[in-house]
């Protein structure tokens, strides 16, 4: 039983990473088999649920991006605003972004003393660097 229980625990921190890095189908399907092993058939309907929240997870963008943003100057005229900047949470719209020139999927700003890259068509935070 104790063997049983390590190598579910093992299996559930293996595909914690992964899931989050996939697609809602995916991530479903990953999470679905690691409930399955750890808790039978319900596990794996549980396990289905969370890995399809898992995901949704935002895919970071590009090392090239990340590159290109950590490049730039901070302005001199700091954006502060009264929320916590989370990834996956919009900011808000009167935040003034910058396109990244290679990816215009991608733009930036510098919020709250962080290098911050959000998607310009629905000022969703995606990163943010430190």
């Amino acid at each position: 039983m104790r063997k049983f229980v390590l190598i579910a625990a093992a299996a559930g921190l293996a595909a914690t990473g992964a899931i989050a890095q996939e697609s809602t189908v995916s991530g479903a399907a990953g999470g679905a088999v690691t409930g399955a092993i750890v808790g039978g058939p319900i596990g794996a309907a549980v396990g289905g649920i969370v890995g399809a929240a898992a995901g949704t997870a935002i895919d970071p963008p590009p090392e090239r991006v990340i590159t290109y943003v950590r490049e730039q100057p901070v302005p001199a005229q700091p954006v502060v605003v009264e929320r916590e900047v989370v990834i996956g949470q919009p900011l808000p719209q009167t935040v003034v972004l910058t396109p990244v020139p290679e990816a215009p999927e991608y733009a930036y700003t510098y919020v709250n003393e962080r290098r911050v890259i959000v998607d310009p068509n629905t000022y969703t935070v995606v990163q943010v660097i430190d």
